[in-house]
């Protein structure tokens, strides 16, 4: 399902917003398009492939996980339409692995949820990184290792859970329990 909001002869940039969570892309979309983005909702990687080659964003929102599907395929689809395009990667499942294959895939700014419509439209046109990013002190608990641990050989193996459950050594079904769990802070 898809949706477009603002008005089709708008002169705003054109902003593809992808997120599974409809309501959340719902309030997103309102949001962006108050700060003058011409605002094009999808909620599955089918439905935002057809509307990026359609409407040509200048912008994308991608969320990371859309359905059961990686919105970093998408990421690396637009970049190969339009290499212009500045996309910035939202996720509840953030990991040092997602956020480098993000980067290195041509997103522009990966941050996680929540996030709000400023912070999203600031880090659309951010053009480098931050030096004063704060360094925590304090080192990753062992459960959060675990899952960054779990996201790195996940994207050696494309996403596939398979191929990456036989290179962990473990069941295929208890890499998908690991996975649906939302990851521990720090």
């Amino acid at each position: 399902m898809s949706a477009i909001l603002a008005g089709e002869s708008s002169e705003n940039p054109h902003l593809l917003l992808v997120d599974d969570d409809q309501t959340f892309c719902m309030v997103l979309a309102q949001a962006l398009s108050k700060r003058k983005f011409e605002v094009f909702a999808a909620h599955d990687l089918e439905a935002a492939l057809e509307m990026a080659e359609r409407v040509d964003p200048e912008y994308a929102v991608i969320d990371l996980r859309i359905g059961h599907d990686s919105g970093l395929m998408l990421v690396k689809r637009l970049k190969e339409l339009d290499d212009n395009t500045r996309i910035v990667m939202l996720t509840g499942f953030a990991s040092v692995a997602t956020a480098v294959e993000a980067i290195k895939l041509g997103a522009t700014h990966y941050l996680s949820k929540p996030a709000d419509a400023d912070e999203i439209v600031a880090a659309l046109h951010k053009d480098a990184g931050d030096a004063n990013v704060e360094i925590k002190e304090k080192p990753l608990s062992v459960k959060r290792l675990e899952w960054e641990h779990l996201q790195k050989i996940l994207v050696e193996h494309d996403h596939n859970i398979s191929a990456a459950a036989r290179a962990l050594g473990m069941h295929r079904r208890t890499l998908q329990r690991k996975l649906e769990k939302r990851p521990v802070k720090e």
